[in-house]
């Protein structure tokens, strides 16, 4: 005997389901994170892992703010220090210092990196609606890596774009760091 799918309708003639899938797609997941005192969040789809901070090997002759690599499972992986990337003052190293490893694919380059982080607070469901886009701070200031600003909880979240944190140029480098001691 075959069973027979049934559909409940809302008030504006809408299947269920739909709305669901609507609201399911309204909603994005960030991780959310400190640095110095601020809050930030990243989008969880891009995030492989959290790590706890250790041993991480520096290598000569790169930017300031790649603290070095870690040998993630047998994988080489550059670690971003992104204070240092942001303000100019390194991280500082303390008991719940995290990595977080990201996998990042841009156009024809696929690579992991880690990015230090203070610490890692907390996975937040975050409405559409409730992100603002990136504030316009003139033409001296860059704001490309700026997602968006969420309001949560009375607070402003800066949503970051990862992608963007980093130059092609600076993900170049940093993808022939990865290739170069993964061989």
């Amino acid at each position: 005997m075959e069973k027979e799918m049934l559909e409940t309708e809302n008030s504006n003639g809408i299947p269920e389901a739909d709305i669901n899938e609507m609201t399911v797609a309204e909603n994005q997941q960030y991780l959310t994170f400190l640095l110095g005192e601020k809050v930030y969040g990243l989008e969880i789809t891009n995030i492989k892992e959290i790590i706890e901070y250790g041993d991480v090997t520096e290598v000569p002759m790169t930017p300031d703010f790649i603290s070095g690599v870690i040998n993630l499972r047998g994988t080489v992986v550059p670690v971003i220090d992104l204070s240092q990337r942001f303000s100019g003052v390194p991280t500082k190293l303390a008991k719940r210092t995290s990595i977080i490893i990201l996998e990042l694919k841009n156009e024809d380059l696929q690579i992991e990196i880690g990015v230090t982080v203070d610490m890692v607070n907390e996975v937040l469901d975050i409405k559409a609606t409730a992100i603002e886009p990136a504030p316009s701070l003139g033409s001296q200031i860059q704001t490309n890596f700026i997602k968006g600003m969420a309001k949560v909880e009375g607070t402003l979240l800066i949503l970051l774009d990862i992608k963007n944190v980093l130059s092609v140029d600076e993900l170049s480098q940093v993808g022939s760091i990865n290739t170069v001691n993964s061989e």
